[in-house]
C-alpha cells in the first residue's frame, strides 16, 4: 500500500510535466496508464479514491507551486501561510481526482473503465469550475495548447466542445495504451483524426476583415496598486509615452484609415479614471482624436463598494463606458464570509453584474474580461449580445516569472477558439499577446519587458458550436462517455453471470 501511494504521487508529479510551459505531452501517456494500473490493484473503491487523491496532490503540487509568489510579496504579514498554501490547495483540488478514480474502479477493467474515467474526470473538472466559487486551473485540455502550429491544430476542437471536451479527449487518448498493442494503435489513430479535424477547421476559417488597429501596452509596473504619488506619476507617464508610440505606429501601419484602440493592463492607471478628469485629459491629449483607451482602474460604486474595472476613455469627458469584474479571486480580491480570520481590508472588491458587451464609438463591439475571469470556459461572453473581439487585461506580476503567467496565457488562448473571437491580452509584466479567432498567436511581448504590440485587430469568425451550447457541449459528451462505460460493464457482468 505504501509503495502504491508513493507511485501515485510520482505519477501525479510526472503528469504535471504536460502542463504549460513545459508541454511534455508524452508524460500523460505514462501517468494515466500507471494510474489505471493502480486503480486495478485497489481492493476497494475507497482505496482507489485514495490513489486518485494522492495522484491529484502530486499533479497540483507541481502545477501550482507559484501560488506562494503573491504570499511572498506580503511575507511580513502572511509568512506563516507559505508552508501551507500550495499543499493545502493541492489537497483540496485533489479531491476532484479522487472521485473519478473511485467511480472508474467500479467499472470493468479495459475500455469500459477508461471511458468512465475520462467521462467522470471531465465532469469533476466541470464541478471544479463552480465549487467554492470555482478554480478551473490547469485543466488537461490546456496541455495541447502548445506554442506554434501544432498547438493551434490541436486546440481547434475547442470550438465545438470547449477545453473540458479537450480534457476528455486527452484522458481517453492517453489512457488507451493501457489496453496493450491495440490500445496504443487506437491512441495513435485518435491523435491523427484529432489533428485532421484541426487542420480541416483551420483551412475552412475565413474571418472578417480587420475593422480597427489595436495597440497593447505593457508597462511592466509593480504588482501592488501604486499609492505613492511620485511613483504613480512616473508609472502614468510611462503608459502615456508607450501609448503615444503605439498610436503613431498604428496610424502609420493603417495609413490613418482605421480607428485605434489601446489596451492597458489591469489596474494600470494609478489614478481613478472614473473621477480624475486630469488623468483623462492627459490620456486624451497624448493619444489624440479617434483613439479609445481601455484601461484597468479601480472604480467606486454606491456605499462602500469598490470594483476592479476596465474603463473606456474616449476624450477628456466622463468615461464612455466601464466594465466591472464579476468573477473575483477568492482570498485575493474578496474574503469568503466563512473565513474565521481577516486577510483583506474590509471585504475586498464588489462583484460586477456579469459578462457584457461594450459598444464604443467607431469600434467593433468588445467583450471585456479581467484577469482570473479568463480561465472560466463558457462564462466570459454575453452570447445574447455577441461581441466581435475579446479584450483581456490582467496583472500577472503577482506570480513573478513563474509557470503561473504562462498557464494563464494558455487558458486565455483557448477562450479565443471556443468563442471564435480574436483576443487581445494586455498583461502588466507580461505575457501580452494577440490571438486571432482560431487561436493563432499573431504577436507576443514576453515577461518583464516594457513595450507595445501594434497590429490590425483580427476579425471574428461565425459563432461556434460551443458559443451556442456552452458548457452543455462537454457535459453531454462526458455523460455519454461515462454511460457507455457503465453499459459495457453491465453487459459483461450479465454475460459472465
Amino acid at each position: 500500500m505504501r509503495l502504491s501511494l508513493i507511485l501515485a504521487l510520482l505519477l501525479g508529479l510526472i503528469s504535471a510535466l504536460a502542463l504549460p510551459p513545459t508541454y511534455i505531452l508524452p508524460a500523460l501517456w505514462i501517468a494515466l496508464p500507471g494510474l489505471l494500473w493502480l486503480i486495478g490493484r485497489a481492493r476497494t473503491g475507497r482505496e482507489a479514491a485514495l490513489f486518485g487523491l494522492v495522484f491529484g496532490f502530486g499533479l497540483n503540487l507541481a502545477g501550482l507551486y507559484w501560488i506562494t509568489e503573491p504570499i511572498l510579496l506580503e511575507a511580513a504579514q502572511f509568512w506563516w501561510l507559505v508552508p501551507f498554501a500550495v499543499p493545502g490547495l493541492s489537497l483540496a483540488v485533489g479531491v476532484f481526482t479522487a472521485v473519478p478514480c473511485a467511480l472508474a474502479w467500479r467499472a470493468r477493467p479495459g475500455l469500459a473503465r477508461i471511458l468512465v474515467l475520462a467521462g467522470t474526470w471531465t465532469l469533476a473538472d466541470l464541478g471544479l469550475q463552480f465549487a467554492f466559487t470555482g478554480f478551473p486551473w490547469n485543466l488537461w485540455g490546456t496541455d495541447v495548447a502548445l506554442p506554434g502550429l501544432v498547438g493551434t491544430v490541436l486546440i481547434q476542437p475547442a470550438a465545438w466542445i470547449g477545453v473540458l471536451g479537450l480534457t476528455l479527449m486527452v484522458v481517453l487518448a492517453a489512457s488507451l495504451p493501457a489496453l496493450g498493442r491495440r490500445g496504443i494503435l487506437a491512441s495513435a489513430v485518435m491523435m491523427l483524426v484529432w489533428a485532421g479535424l484541426g487542420v480541416a477547421r483551420l483551412a475552412s476559417a475565413h474571418p472578417a476583415a480587420p475593422a480597427a488597429m489595436v495597440g497593447i501596452v505593457q508597462g511592466d509596473g509593480a504588482a501592488e496598486f501604486v499609492s505613492d504619488r511620485a511613483a504613480a506619476l512616473a508609472l502614468f507617464r510611462r503608459y502615456l509615452a508607450l501609448s503615444a508610440d503605439a498610436v503613431a505606429r498604428a496610424r502609420q501601419a493603417s495609413g490613418g484609415r482605421l480607428p485605434v484602440v489601446l489596451l492597458w493592463p489591469e489596474t494600470a492607471s494609478p489614478f481613478l479614471l472614473q473621477t480624475d478628469a486630469g488623468a483623462r485629459q492627459a490620456i486624451s491629449e497624448t493619444v489624440g482624436p479617434n483613439v479609445t483607451v481601455l484601461a484597468g482602474t479601480l472604480r467606486f460604486g454606491s456605499g462602500d463598494s469598490i470594483y476592479n474595472s476596465m474603463a473606456a476613455v474616449q476624450g477628456p469627458g466622463p468615461l464612455e463606458a466601464f466594465y466591472d469584474k464579476w468573477h473575483l479571486v477568492p482570498f485575493g480580491e474578496y474574503q469568503p464570509a466563512w473565513l474565521p480570520f481577516q486577510i483583506l481590508p474590509g471585504q475586498g472588491f464588489s462583484r460586477g453584474p456579469g459578462p457584457e458587451t461594450l459598444h464604443l464609438r467607431d469600434l467593433p463591439p468588445v467583450g471585456p474580461i479581467i484577469c482570473y475571469e479568463s480561465v472560466f470556459s463558457g462564462q466570459i461572453v454575453d452570447e445574447r449580445d455577441r461581441p466581435d473581439w475579446i479584450a483581456l487585461i490582467t496583472n500577472d506580476a503577482w506570480f513573478g516569472d513563474s509557470s503561473g503567467p504562462r498557464q494563464h496565457l494558455a487558458a486565455s488562448r483557448l477562450r479565443a477558439v471556443e468563442e471564435g473571437l480574436p483576443l487581445a491580452r494586455a498583461a502588466n509584466t507580461g505575457i501580452s499577446a494577440l490571438f486571432d479567432a482560431s487561436g493563432r498567436q499573431l504577436q507576443r511581448l514576453g515577461m518583464e519587458k516594457q513595450g507595445v504590440l501594434v497590429a490590425p485587430l483580427p476579425g471574428p469568425l461565425p459563432p461556434t458550436i460551443f458559443s451556442h451550447l456552452g458548457l452543455w457541449s462537454p457535459t453531454l459528451l462526458a455523460l455519454l462517455a461515462s454511460a457507455a462505460g457503465v453499459v459495457m460493464s453491465l453487459r459483461r457482468r450479465n454475460a459472465s453471470s
